[in-house]
């Protein structure tokens, strides 16, 4: 018979692994599932621990803060208080009538990697009284006309090779998009050897002046970004401000791109120029990651950067009974701010278990939860995706390059067939229906069907793309084996 744990974490990123200490550190047995092969998550990517070298960890902010709480997972994995389950990921949460959560795994892509312990220990199901969700997000894309070229990529695709693979994934290289992670993966690149030709900004900087009070929530950022402009400055990046990537140039690979200047919208306003580039990183915020809640029918909400986030409250419990969302899920933020919604996460569900905690630390903790949301917000507004990106497309642009559907596909099924929301253009023109499932192409699509139909886009929008039966790839086998006991929250009971 499968154990039932306290409380299950899926993620060991910055939210989850403070969420798992803090709630193993109050009396919980914790069982954390993550699909890399070793903590640290996105932020904290790094090469093969039994091999780093001192130089493996250079540009990595907060690390002491990572060693301290990969220490305490140690500890408390020794002590039998978390059990740790590495390159495992979660395809599906069901729900029994006693209200107990299970978690069904597969092995990851990641679980080649090197890691303290394998997760392919035969525990396919982990069952728990409640969870805490921490998935992260992953890189958003916007379509431009050459982007299926090789040699284009996530930015952070980038930095992934390099910090986890010491890979530098071209020689020259141009960083666009919008936000302070560009800053990151340019400064990454050049400090590793590469000519980093060019750092197009989409929108001015200024906009931090419209939110003083936010701006200033989190004065350890002002610090951070004048480093990154004294690294910007030591290796003659140019940082080009209303810019961006048009077009991208060549054959069989890229071989350059086209730069233009634009307004505050993003419309074409300025000079165009042409570089010579092997590597284009682009990089427009990030994407929560949200199968697992969407699975369990949490509460939804559009964020300040236009992304779909869940609904929580002041203690990180989202709408539905035992489940807890920490990290980027509820609102891109960054690591800071992750780790504290993790420690509070964590705290909140020993309470509801009947674990003492301390009513201070969890003040204190959303106190500062409060601060960082206010920095994050307007950092969102400085940096948004521009109004009238979808002008820089063609007809022949793809959008969705897994089931090669094109902008003009798109245009037509709008315009002749009627599809005037991302569902109905999906079952039409087939966009998100491939091998990624909507989570390159579902923000893009949805932004295209509030262009066409001349309005904002809006949570509805975005949902439909977010929401998948599985939350990844498995084995008919896998399928076949489970169990059809009844569920209060069984996706494929309702979805094909």
């Amino acid at each position: 018979m499968t154990d039932t744990h306290d409380v299950a974490v899926v993620g060991a990123g910055p939210a989850g692994l403070a969420a798992a200490v803090e709630a193993a550190e109050a009396g919980l047995r914790v069982a954390v599932v993550d699909g890399a092969g070793q903590p640290g998550g996105q932020f904290w990517r790094h090469y093969d621990e039994r091999h780093a070298r001192p130089g493996d960890r250079a540009g990595h902010h907060g690390w002491p803060l990572f060693v301290r709480l990969r220490d305490r997972l140690d500890a408390l994995g020794a002590a039998g208080r978390i059990r740790y389950l590495p390159g495992r990921q979660v395809y599906l949460v069901t729900r029994d009538e006693t209200g107990a959560f299970t978690l069904r795994t597969t092995p990851s892509a990641s679980l080649g990697e090197p890691g303290r312990e394998s997760g392919a220990d035969g525990a396919g199901d982990v069952v728990a009284r409640a969870l805490v969700l921490c998935t992260g997000g992953y890189d958003r894309q916007l379509p431009v006309p050459g982007w299926d070229l090789p040699g284009v990529m996530t930015a952070g695709g980038v930095q992934a090779l390099l910090k986890g693979h010491r890979t530098l994934a071209g020689g020259r290289a141009v960083v666009a998009g919008t936000g302070p992670f560009l800053l990151p993966v340019a400064t990454g690149l050049a400090q590793a050897g590469a000519s980093v030709v060019a750092v197009a900004e989409a929108n001015g900087t200024l906009g931090w002046l419209r939110d003083p009070v936010g701006a200033a929530s989190v004065p350890g950022k002002a610090v951070e970004a004048l480093q990154y402009a004294a690294l910007l400055a030591r290796h003659r990046i140019p940082y080009r401000t209303r810019t961006v990537v048009s077009r991208i140039l060549g054959e069989d690979r890229v071989e350059a791109v086209r730069l233009t200047g634009v307004d505050r919208d993003g419309r074409p306003a300025g000079p165009v120029r042409e570089v010579a580039a092997d590597l284009v990183a682009l990089g427009w915020g990030f994407t929560p990651s949200l199968e697992l809640a969407l699975m369990l029918g949490a509460g939804t909400r559009k964020d300040v950067d236009g992304s779909l986030v869940v609904t929580v409250d002041a203690f990180q419990r989202s709408s539905v009974e035992g489940v807890y969302v920490a990290g980027e899920a509820t609102g891109v933020g960054g690591a800071v701010l992750a780790t504290q919604e993790g420690r509070l996460s964590g705290l909140a569900v020993a309470r509801s278990l009947g674990r003492p905690v301390s009513p201070a630390v969890m003040t204190r903790l959303r106190g500062a939860i409060g601060r960082g949301r206010r920095f994050a917000a307007a950092m969102h507004r400085t940096y948004p995706v521009p109004r009238a990106w979808t002008e820089w497309l063609r007809d022949e642009t793809l959008v969705c390059r897994c089931e090669e559907v094109s902008y003009g596909d798109l245009r037509r099924a709008h315009d002749d067939l009627g599809a005037d929301d991302p569902r109905t253009l999906k079952m039409l023109a087939r966009p998100g229906m491939g091998w990624c499932q909507g989570r390159v192409c579902g923000f893009a699509t949805a932004g295209v069907a509030a262009c066409l139909s001349r309005r904002e886009t809006t949570a509805d929008d975005l949902r439909p793309l977010s929401t998948r039966s599985l939350a990844a790839p498995v084995t008919l086998g896998e399928l076949a084996a489970l169990d059809r006991h009844p569920t209060v929250s069984d996706p494929t009971e309702e979805r094909g």
